[in-house]
């Protein structure tokens, strides 16, 4: 059969060949490349198609940042609060009253701050409403500093041109629309951050077994045991956290007391809440209590601004990372480094997230990576 087969025809390329100790199989021709297309083409569509959903996933990523920072800033929340949680349900509350008893403490500890913040502030834009006529009539007033000041710049004239400028009006109102805007965004943030920390609160332990069902059940103790340690160094983080900046708010309500500063309580409590952020907080805080200072003189803003810089070296690179070594046994060198890149990623959040997970993630190396290196 073979031997009346023509060379060179289909049937004599796709001869069969016996191979040594195998089946029969067929040897392609060097010409046939049918196959070989489809195969890349096969290759070269799926990688289109992973490549385009890639972009996508990243695209709808990226669009829902704002919402995933909050999201994540609401689960810390929880987390950081669930020490107090646990604490009184092991003390006969159920977790529901528990999660009310702790909600209804942060709501009575805000209040009580507010007191103290808002009747200076009050009393200050008072103050500023009731000078504004003042001031007026002493741009009228050639012997008055502001009237030689006005005589010399002519800032009335500036300021009609500027609000007479083509645009002027718009800008304003975008302003003013901007302004809105902004507040509408915070409350709603607020909104978003304090219900899903609810949520999460009164459910967390529902939420950790679901998530539990994902491991297999081998490993599944071990996962649990990682999880809970986690959990247990970020309220500890935070109880850190929660001292060092009750220490910046304490100081500066003695430092603003003995210096005259006015409005000492407010201003420590400004502190305290800012410093809650490692290393971006205290700085804010300084610029704020500088600028106050300004209002008694010159020398005593900038000694409160040397103040704050010496309190800042000495809590961000003394205080605070040997406390959290103490808390959740981190080196201080990777608590600098974990506020450093979790702020440039994602600002004053990734600050304040930064340490916890430094935290899970040297758990996670100790637990799983580092033992196969080992083994290796």
């Amino acid at each position: 059969m073979d031997s009346e087969t023509p060379a060179g025809s289909p049937a004599r390329d796709l001869a069969p060949v016996r191979r040594a100790g195998g089946p029969r199989t067929r040897i392609q021709s060097p010409g046939r490349t049918a196959p070989q297309v489809k195969s890349w083409f096969r290759a070269g569509f799926a990688l289109s198609v992973g490549a385009l959903l890639a972009w996508h996933l990243t695209d709808a990523v990226l669009q829902l940042t704002s919402l995933l920072t909050l999201l994540l800033l609401a689960v810390f929340v929880a987390v950081s609060l669930e020490p107090v949680v646990a604490w009184l349900v092991r003390h006969g509350l159920r977790r529901a009253w528990s999660v009310a008893v702790v909600v209804v403490g942060l709501a009575a500890l805000l209040a009580a701050l507010l007191a103290m913040v808002i009747p200076p502030v009050d009393n200050e834009v008072g103050a500023l409403v009731d000078a504004v006529p003042g001031w007026l009539q002493q741009l009228h007033d050639h012997q008055s500093t502001l009237g030689r000041i006005e005589d010399h710049y002519h800032l009335v004239e500036r300021v009609k041109e500027q609000l007479g400028h083509n645009g002027s009006a718009s800008s304003a109102f975008g302003g003013v629309l901007g302004a809105g805007q902004l507040l509408l965004s915070t409350v709603t943030s607020t909104v978003i951050v304090v219900t899903v920390s609810l949520y999460v609160m009164a459910a967390l332990p529902v939420i950790k077994t679901f998530c539990y069902r994902f491991v297999p059940r081998s490993r599944r103790e071990e996962v649990e045991e990682i999880t809970e340690e986690i959990l247990l160094r970020t309220g500890r983080y935070m109880l850190g956290n929660v001292l060092t900046s009750a220490v910046a708010g304490l100081a500066t309500f003695v430092w603003c007391a003995a210096t005259g500063v006015p409005y000492a309580g407010a201003l420590g409590v400004f502190v305290a809440l800012m410093d809650l952020v490692p290393m971006v907080g205290s700085t804010i805080g300084g610029v704020v209590v500088s600028l106050v200072a300004l209002s008694v003189s010159l020398p005593v803003a900038l000694a409160t601004a040397g103040f704050y810089i010496a309190f800042r070296l000495l809590e961000d690179y003394l205080i605070m990372p040997r406390a959290m070594k103490f808390v959740v046994d981190v080196h201080p060198i990777v608590t600098v480094v974990a506020v450093l890149l979790g702020g440039a990623l994602l600002g004053l959040v990734g600050a304040l997230v930064a340490v916890p997970s430094a935290v899970a993630l040297g758990l996670i190396l100790d637990a799983y990576v580092f033992p196969r290196i080992e083994n290796v």
